[in-house]
């Protein structure tokens, strides 16, 4: 009997202030390990490696073992990455741009390989033409899930590394774009730049400050290929 294929999918940055909404999904066909940990966690390796490679919320990783992760799911697995850029998120909505992320990296993975089934992490009631299941903390109980947010998490946060040259004074490469104290003074002092969700700062910006340019950037036309990822 064929063995039944399983995906699981995961966004990233759907809270942050600036970048894109990034979705990743994987499937797991490699045998997984079980560790010893306060939070759920699974190893590629049985004996334990030094570093050790390890799938869990992506949440729950120091930014090394995401990247020890993220290097071991994409030579091992089959998955797919989809990505919506700021502009689309302030003209749809975050939530339209999550299932449209997801949406994109299930493409991107099906040009790779078939799925049975797909775990979406989370409450949301997405549509999916395939079986699907939505899993309140599915990245804690699913390692298929798990492994999807470690693709979503690792994408998204290099490129907001690669973004902070482009855009040096909001300092990216630290807080990838989320709301920290550093950041949002950084955008009362400059205001935003491209990458910034202008929906996302009504609480930030004054009002008398709407007028504010939108600092421009040659990224500006990478942003709008993002979605085809």
């Amino acid at each position: 009997m064929d063995r039944t294929l399983v995906a699981g999918i995961d966004e990233a940055g759907r809270g942050a202030l600036a970048g894109p909404v990034v979705a990743g999904t994987c499937i797991l066909t490699h045998e997984l390990f079980k560790r010893c940990h306060s939070a759920p966690r699974w190893s590629a390796f049985k004996k334990k490696p030094n570093p050790d490679c390890l799938i869990a919320d992506s949440k729950q990783l120091t930014f090394d073992e995401r990247d020890i992760a993220f290097e071991w799911i994409t030579a091992h697995c089959a998955f797919g990455v989809g990505t919506v850029p700021a502009e689309m998120i302030d003209e749809r909505g975050i939530l339209w741009a999550t299932h449209r992320a997801m949406k994109l990296a299930l493409a991107d993975l099906r040009m790779k390989a078939n799925i049975d089934h797909l775990l979406v992490d989370g409450r949301d009631a997405f549509f999916f033409d395939c079986p699907h299941t939505s899993i309140i903390r599915g990245d804690e109980s699913q390692p298929c899930i798990a492994a999807a947010s470690i693709v979503a998490k690792v994408t998204r946060d290099r490129l907001m590394i690669d973004y902070s040259s482009k855009f040096s004074n909001y300092f990216f490469e630290g807080h990838k774009g989320y709301g920290s104290a550093e950041h949002i003074a950084m955008i009362r002092e400059h205001g935003p730049c491209a990458l910034h969700r202008r929906s996302f700062l009504t609480r930030i910006l004054p009002l008398e400050n709407d007028h504010i340019p939108i600092e421009k950037s040659t990224l500006f036309v990478t942003m709008e290929n993002q979605e085809h990822v």
